[in-house]
């Protein structure tokens, strides 16, 4: 869907993934956001992971980098600190976000009415919601 939005609309884009013990989901993460935004860097910021995904990762063509700091807030904010882009699209790397809803949300930006668009989980089961952040 993304492949739809004019080329260079969003200017440099930075997908964002921080990540800890996600070996299984992260390369197809990583493939799905390639291929729905081809011009986009994609980040894997690993977290002190003790499995393969920084391997995994760096395998499907993501840019790796690490912090050693644990704790999902350390990730994301040295991923802000450190990347230069025009556009973030910050994800989770355990597959839970469909890569294809990134253009209509991208377009939804990029028409100018919002400073940010987030996404919500369509799935509200106990194995992908957090605890405390289900609906009430």
């Amino acid at each position: 869907m993304a492949r739809t939005i004019e080329r260079g609309a969003a200017g440099r884009v930075a997908v964002l993934v921080p990540r800890h013990n996600e070996e299984i989901s992260i390369a197809g993460v990583v493939r799905g956001f390639r291929a729905e935004l081809p011009d986009a860097e994609i980040y894997v910021y690993d977290n002190n992971s003790r499995d393969r995904t920084a391997t995994a990762a760096q395998a499907a063509g993501a840019i790796v980098r690490s912090e050693r700091l644990q704790g999902k807030g350390n990730v994301v904010r040295r991923m802000y600190a450190n990347v230069e882009a025009d556009t973030y699209i910050l994800v989770d790397g355990d597959g839970t976000y469909d890569p294809a809803s990134i253009g209509g949300m991208l377009r939804t930006y990029l028409d100018g009415r919002f400073d940010m668009v987030c996404g919500a989980r369509v799935t509200r089961s106990d194995d992908t919601v957090t605890r405390g952040r289900q609906e009430m």
